[in-house]
């Protein structure tokens, strides 16, 4: 199976893909539509959500990666037949790169970056500066729904990333995450206390805490809306939106733009990209 990691500022994704002639039955991993639909599988077997820890040292990820897949009574020895990572924390792309080259050896790996044939053209002015997540998302994005499509990554920051209708990545908007700009109210505001983000009884808060979870709740999928819109006007009123990130599924539904989530999205473009760069004979990286 395919071992596919992905790993954020905040949060690491992990997931397990069942391979060709591999059984991928046993779990749905289908994409949530908003209210409409469920996509039918696509091989995702297990897929876990940890914190992202810069400090890990190569054998501390193989020995979390090994208790996992014990968890689901795996050996991970034998389960996995090959690697695919994308991640925007240099020190965990290196301690990961380690692991694989200490660890896994004898199977193949590829870290998505200079090199690695993503099958997409980005057209940005310096295709080395997209991050290895949005370059994933945008292909795992065409590849579900064609273009023209914008995927929104609600993570640590918020990333709007476009895709033209033939499949090239355009460039996109970065904004400050639901998370940090909490923080940063609450670090700068004496006043106001942390408070669980979750939805209030109302758009008007009746409280010091509603109001903070009415501004970034309401507030975050309204910012949504008014940049996804401003894209529809650049690329078309066709364009899908797309949603993805850890907030996704929390926020997406009070958006009006929003046409699916897909939380293993970044999961899914790297699994295309491992099939086009070992799955049909491409050279591998490390």
């Amino acid at each position: 199976m395919l071992l596919a990691i992905d790993v954020g500022n905040t949060e690491s994704v992990i997931g397990l893909y069942a391979t060709d002639g591999e059984d991928d039955t046993s779990a749905d991993a289908g994409g949530v539509g908003i209210g409409l639909e469920n996509h039918p599988l696509r091989g995702l077997r297990y897929h876990w959500r940890l914190s992202s820890a810069p400090d890990r040292t190569p054998d501390e990820h193989a020995m979390l990666l090994t208790q996992l897949l014990d968890l689901e009574g795996l050996d991970i020895s034998s389960a996995v037949s090959g690697i695919a990572i994308s991640s925007s924390v240099p020190a965990m792309t290196a301690g990961l790169r380690q692991m694989a080259i200490r660890w896994f050896a004898k199977i193949p790996c590829i870290v998505v970056g200079p090199g690695v044939r993503s099958g997409m053209p980005i057209l940005y002015d310096d295709p080395k500066e997209v991050g290895a997540d949005r370059v994933a998302n945008a292909i795992g994005a065409f590849h579900l729904y064609g273009g023209p499509t914008v995927v929104v990554d609600m993570g640590t920051a918020t990333t709007f990333d476009a895709i033209s209708a033939a499949g090239e990545y355009l460039g996109g908007a970065i904004t400050p995450g639901v998370g940090i700009s909490m923080e940063a109210l609450f670090q700068h505001a004496a006043a106001l206390k942390r408070v669980e983000l979750v939805e209030p009884r109302g758009v008007i808060g009746r409280s010091t805490a509603e109001s903070i979870q009415s501004g970034a709740l309401y507030g975050f999928a309204a910012q949504v809306d008014g940049l996804c819109r401003r894209f529809k006007d650049e690329l078309g009123a066709q364009t899908t939106i797309v949603a993805t990130g850890g907030l996704a599924e929390l926020i997406s539904p009070h958006t009006e733009v929003v046409d699916h989530v897909e939380p293993w999205l970044t999961l899914e473009g790297l699994r295309i990209v491992y099939e086009r760069n070992v799955g049909n004979g491409g050279a591998v990286g490390r």
